[in-house]
C-alpha cells in the first residue's frame, strides 16, 4: 500500500482479481430452495435437482466486492439479489456482477425472489439479527465473523437452523487452506514431539471508513483476533480456559464522513489459551501495529503462527488468510525447510462458494458453526477475564481433530 496506515476498502478492492481466479470445479446439480410443510410450517429441504444454488448477498459494501467475483465464477451458483440499506451500494452490485434483483431491506430480500443461501456481509454487529431472520424464513446462511453476539445466542441459531432444515456456517475459512492442513498432518504425526506452546499475531493501524469496528460489539478481536484464534483451536483443540488483558490504546478515532468517535471496545489484546494436556498458546491482535507492508498479505513473510514442541518448531509464512508457506525444523531435521508455498487455489473469501457446494451435495466441510462459536466464546470469555481479573472456564467445545 502507499500508505502504512490501513485502509480496508483499498485491501479488499485489491483482493478481486486474487478471489476472483479461483474457481470450484464443475458441478452437475444443484438444491432447490426448501419449502415449508403446508401442515406443519416446517421447512423440509428439497432433494437434489438440476437447478443452481440460488445466493442473495445483504451488505454491498467492500467485502461484498471481494467475495462476488468468487461467487460468480462458481458454476454451480446462480447470484439471485443484492441487499443493502444504501440502495445505491445495492444498485453498484447489481449492476457489476450481473444480479436481477435489488432490495434496501432484509424484509424486502426475503419477501422477493427465491433464493438458497444468504450470504451476510454486514457490519457484525447485525450478523446476529440478520441471520436469525434469514434462518426463520428456511434460507441457509453464510455469515462473515462472528455469526452471533453470544455463545447463547449462537446455540439459538444453531438450533433454529435444524428445526427449520436449513444450515449456517460462518467465517473466517483458515482451516480450509492447504497449509494449514500441513500443520494439522505434522503434529497428528508427532514431527514436533511434546508440544508445549504456539504464538499468534495480527493486527494493523485500523480501518477508518467505518466506526463500527469500535462500538459495542465490535473490537480488534471479533475483527482480527478470530483468525488465529480458529487457526490455533483448529490446530491445537478447543480450549479449556481463557486469560486475558485487554486495553484501549487510541481512545478517539477519525472516521470518514462521520468525524470523531470515542473507542469503546478494545483495540488491542492479549490472550492465553489453556487447550489441556499442558499446551498454552497465545494470540495478539489490535488496531495499533505498524506494518510497513500495511495489510498487503502477499508481502507478510514473517511466521504471524508459530508451534514449538520438545523436538521441533514450525512457522506459518505470512497470515493464515492469506498464507504462502510453512517452515518446519525438527530434530531429524533440524535445517528449517519450507513447504507448501502454493496456496492450491485456497482464498479467504472461498467460504461461501464452499457453503453452496455443501447445500448442493449435502455434504459437510471443515469449517462449523460449532468452531465458530467455540472461537465465540473465547472473544466473549477474554473480556470477561479483563473485567474481573480472572481465568475464564470454556464451556463450548467442537470436533476435533479436524480430518484435513
Amino acid at each position: 500500500m502507499a500508505s502504512s496506515r490501513l485502509d480496508r476498502r483499498s485491501f479488499v478492492e485489491q483482493s478481486v482479481a486474487t478471489g476472483a481466479a479461483v474457481v470450484l470445479a464443475p458441478l452437475i446439480a444443484a438444491a432447490a430452495g426448501p419449502p415449508a410443510d403446508p401442515a406443519t410450517g416446517t421447512v423440509v429441504q428439497q432433494s437434489v435437482s438440476a437447478k443452481k444454488i440460488r445466493v442473495a448477498i445483504i451488505g454491498c459494501g467492500s467485502v461484498s466486492g471481494v467475495y462476488l467475483p468468487h461467487l460468480a465464477q462458481q458454476p454451480h451458483i446462480e447470484l439471485i439479489s443484492a441487499c443493502d440499506i444504501f440502495p445505491e451500494r445495492a444498485k453498484k452490485r447489481a449492476e457489476e456482477f450481473h444480479i436481477p434483483n435489488q432490495y434496501p431491506h432484509i424484509d424486502q430480500l426475503l419477501a422477493g425472489a427465491p433464493f438458497d443461501l444468504l450470504v451476510n456481509t454486514t457490519d457484525m454487529q447485525e450478523h446476529e439479527r440478520l441471520n436469525r431472520q434469514a434462518l426463520q424464513a428456511g434460507k441457509n446462511v453464510w455469515s462473515e465473523k462472528p455469526i452471533a453476539n453470544s455463545l447463547a445466542a449462537g446455540h439459538e441459531l444453531l438450533a433454529l437452523a435444524k428445526r427449520q432444515g436449513v444450515r449456517i456456517w460462518g467465517a473466517p475459512a483458515v482451516v480450509m487452506s492447504p497449509q494449514f492442513a500441513f500443520m494439522a498432518k505434522s503434529l497428528a504425526a508427532g514431527k514436533l514431539g511434546r508440544v508445549a506452546a504456539a504464538h499468534a499475531d495480527y493486527g494493523h493501524t485500523g480501518p477508518d471508513w467505518s466506526a463500527f469496528f469500535y462500538q459495542k460489539l465490535g473490537g480488534s478481536l471479533p475483527d482480527l483476533g478470530v483468525y488465529n484464534l480458529t487457526t490455533l483451536t483448529g490446530l491445537l483443540g478447543p480450549a479449556k480456559a481463557v486469560a486475558a488483558m485487554l486495553s484501549i490504546v487510541t481512545p478517539t478515532r477519525q472516521i470518514d464522513r462521520v468525524g470523531q468517535i470515542d473507542v469503546t471496545e478494545e483495540d488491542n489484546a492479549q490472550v492465553l489459551l489453556d487447550h489441556g494436556n499442558g499446551i498454552i498458546s497465545h494470540v495478539q491482535c489490535g488496531f495499533n501495529y505498524f506494518n510497513p507492508h500495511g495489510h498487503e498479505g502477499k508481502l507478510e513473510t514473517r511466521h504471524t503462527v508459530h508451534i514449538v514442541g520438545s523436538q521441533g518448531y514450525m512457522g506459518l509464512v505470512g497470515y493464515d488468510w492469506e498464507p504462502l508457506g510453512v517452515d518446519l525444523a525438527t530434530e531429524e531435521k533440524p535445517g528449517i525447510e519450507r513447504h507448501v508455498p502454493d496456496a492450491a487455489g485456497y482464498v479467504w473469501q472461498q467460504g461461501a462458494s464452499l457453503a453452496a457446494n455443501c447445500i448442493l451435495t449435502g455434504d459437510d466441510m471443515l469449517i462449523t458453526p460449532e468452531h465458530a462459536l467455540h472461537v465465540l466464546e473465547i472473544i466473549t470469555a477474554a473480556r470477561e477475564a479483563q473485567t474481573s481479573g480472572r481465568r475464564i472456564a470454556l464451556t463450548s467445545t467442537f470436533n476435533w481433530p479436524l480430518k484435513v
